[in-house]
């Protein structure tokens, strides 16, 4: 086989139509070897080539007889020196973290470990067995592919409603999904599911995570796996699970997936795992990046280099400090909009990524994103907190970021359980959370709303239960959190009992109503529109079956929710209102008396100081006028919003509403009852007073016209 010195750029396998250039960056390496391989499951390669070139510490190699379909690994020598940092072990195959494609999943065993698993000295020891057997070999690829006319959809952010969904619980149970496509990329972009997506009207799927992933070792051997994909071992590749089975398929798959929910307008937006890996702690294993260059690609503990400095709870942390750790996560990054051209990401525990600089000092990723032509176009999203000290950050990301509000989460649930005092803060998340995010001049966009998630109580579960039940994760319900704001409304579970399941309906109906009533980026948990339960469970990371897959036989019950929630998304988009791209500033508008936004009691008056410092009140009265909407249209026409009254009550009793006088003349319509969701809708109003039922929403429209 011929051998040419290659080129340090591009990092990973590339072919250009003559041959496969091969680099590989670690700054403490003595040499490195590569491995071509004819079989993903063989431990003997057909060629090996010492990588002699090197620039800058990047080992390269370029091979003019290899062709896209050859697998390929690495061996990698240097010190085996834990203490001080370094785990080199040429015995032990690595997966390219630059790799595009992937065999297959980990095999699980004693050899992939850097140390002799029992040995007293635990991983100060070496173990020289040949890991090779058990290793996914990356697979070089062709990255030719037909994306035709493809355009990303490019939605604004006052007109986006997110859904969360993970690729095979969305689809491995779905009748309408041809059973060979089902829990992959090309089951998502099924007609079924697309027809499903575009009736409710979201606008934008958030993918759970889709790089390649690790199945922690102790869940295997418990017959469970890593369901939820939080545990990266490959940025570039997507995971093979998804594929329909084909070696190396997974990747045009991806892309036609892609492709299929851009022709139907919908984006893409990916959740992304670049805090830490599924290497683990200073226990793991050897797959990739500890292999690599330990000390580079993790942040260790200042002076006992061979523990791992841990912000996520997963045993480790990327090294963002370093600049081809940060080059790694943005290459990545680039990769996914440019060739597979995703709209978006979602960043996991994102104060990882920003963690290590002196106060005052700004972070260097966020100023490569913002300076990126790039990456400063694509939707950015931050989970704003991570397990490490001060790891609550909701607000403190920059102009240009999203975050997920979890202040929005907890209030809404407290509210609707009947919790005292939660009025004032409520009105702050419905009208956008302007105290977290105006600073830095953000607006509206910058809070992502939610009520759940993955991480928590579904819906259903939310309304079903007052405790955690995690038991079938065989932790002894020691995991996932004690805090999920839930109440089960006098019964532990499932229940036959019609008036207790009534009075759940309406609860979710009162959750997503506050939901999608609210300034900001509403985001669904896919499933909950269609009643989805996990019995419980507020952790089914490691649940791959029934307890996690959505059932799509929901019944009459399920479809009424299912046209509820559509009815409540059609409300958003269509009233300019509900989606304010600038915070409310409670000044009049239009030459009368009405500010953009009151807040109004029962008597249908102003509320008063009094009445907001009053922690037995549970009811609000939200009247937002038409005339401050602040959306245009696509010619850059400014659109003309309805006025609307939002009437909460999650007290007991019952509440009359005097309707608010309006500064010009028209008559109001109901738009929304959570008492009664099922009916003609809009229904005029024959009086000034409506009755506010206990535990109910009510939307009002104001139509600025003469009576008749």
């Amino acid at each position: 086989m011929r051998v040419w010195p290659g080129y340090p750029h591009p990092l990973g396998a590339t072919w250009d139509g003559g041959g496969v250039n091969f680099a590989l960056f670690s700054e403490h390496a003595s040499s490195v070897e590569l491995c071509l391989f004819e079989e993903p499951d063989t431990a003997a390669p057909t060629a090996t080539v010492s990588m002699t070139e090197s620039t800058h510490r990047v080992f390269h190699a370029y091979l003019p007889d290899v062709r896209p379909g050859v697998l390929y690994a690495y061996r990698v020598d240097g010190p085996y020196a834990p203490d001080q940092g370094h785990r080199f072990n040429r015995n032990k195959l690595l997966i390219d973290p630059y790799a595009k494609s992937l065999t297959g999943r980990i095999q699980w065993s004693d050899e992939l470990f850097g140390y002799a698993i029992g040995d007293p000295d635990e991983d100060l020891s070496m173990d020289k067995r040949d890991s090779a057997a058990h290793v996914p070999k990356g697979q070089v690829i062709d990255s030719a592919f037909s994306w035709g006319d493809d355009r990303a959809p490019r939605t604004p952010w006052s007109r986006t409603v997110i859904y969360e969904a993970h690729v095979r619980g969305m689809t491995v149970r779905h009748p309408g999904v041809p059973e060979p496509l089902r829990g992959t990329f090309l089951g998502l972009a099924s007609d079924a599911v697309i027809d499903h997506l575009l009736g409710l009207g979201v606008t934008a799927v958030e993918l759970m995570p889709v790089h390649h992933f690790v199945a922690d070792r102790h869940l295997v051997d418990r017959g469970l796996t890593n369901y939820w994909g939080y545990n990266s071992i490959g940025f570039f590749a997507p995971h093979v699970g998804y594929a329909t089975g084909s070696l190396g398929q997974q990747v045009s798959e991806f892309k036609s997936m892609v492709r299929t929910l851009h022709r139907a307008g919908l984006e893409v937006i990916l959740d992304v795992v670049f805090n830490h890996t599924g290497e683990g702690n200073h226990l793991g294993p050897t797959l990739s990046l500890r292999g690599i260059d330990n000390a580079t690609y993790y942040r260790l503990v200042p002076d006992q280099a061979r523990y791992y400095l841990d912000f996520t709870g997963t045993g480790n942390s990327l090294n963002i400090l370093h600049p081809r750790t940060m080059g790694l996560i943005t290459d990545s990054l680039r990769y996914w909009v440019t060739d597979m051209h995703v709209d978006g990401f979602r960043f996991d525990l994102a104060p990882v990524l920003v963690r290590g600089y002196e106060a005052g000092q700004p972070s260097a990723f966020f100023e490569i994103i913002q300076q990126d032509p790039i990456l400063s176009t694509v939707k950015l999203i931050a989970e704003p907190w991570d397990a490490g000290p001060d790891g609550y950050r909701l607000g403190r990301f920059p102009p240009g970021w999203s975050e997920w509000n979890g202040a929005f989460r907890d209030c809404v649930r407290r509210f609707w359980r009947g919790d005292a005092g939660q009025v004032p803060e409520l009105a702050s998340r419905l009208t956008g959370s302007r105290e977290l995010f105006a600073a830095g001049g953000r607006r509206t966009s910058a809070s992502v709303n939610f009520v759940t998630c993955h991480d928590g109580f579904t819906l259903g579960d939310l309304v079903s239960y007052d405790r955690k039940h995690n038991e079938a994760n065989g932790d002894d319900n020691r995991d996932g959190t004690d805090e999920n704001y839930s109440r089960n409304w006098g019964i532990e579970g499932p229940t036959e009992s019609v008036r207790t399941q009534r009075v759940r309906d309406r609860m979710k109906r009162n959750l997503l109503a506050t939901l999608f009533l609210s300034q900001g980026v509403p985001m669904l948990l896919g499933g909950d529109e269609i009643g989805l339960t996990h019995l419980g469970n507020n952790n089914s990371y490691c649940q791959d079956n029934e307890t996690s897959w959505l059932n799509w036989d929901v019944g009459a019950t399920g479809r009424d929710f299912t046209n509820f929630v559509r009815n409540l998304i059609a409300i958003r988009q269509t009233n300019p209102i509900l989606r304010r791209r600038n915070f409310f500033d409670g000044e009049p508008v239009g030459g009368g008396a009405t500010k953009d936004v009151t807040w109004i009691r029962p008597d249908g008056q102003e509320m008063t100081e009094a009445d907001w410092s009053d922690p037995e009140n549970r009811s609000i009265g939200m009247l937002l006028l038409g005339r401050a909407a602040d959306e245009v249209d696509t010619l850059g026409r400014a659109e003309r919003g309805e006025t609307l009254l939002v009437l909460l009550n999650a007290g007991h009793s019952s509440r009359s509403y005097t309707l608010p006088t309006i500064d010009w003349p028209g008559r109001w319509e109901e738009l929304v009852s959570t008492l009664r969701p099922i009916g003609i809708f809009p229904r005029p109003v024959r009086s000034g007073v409506v009755s506010l039922g206990a535990q109910t929403s009510l939307v009002l429209r104001h139509t600025e016209r003469p009576d008749h």
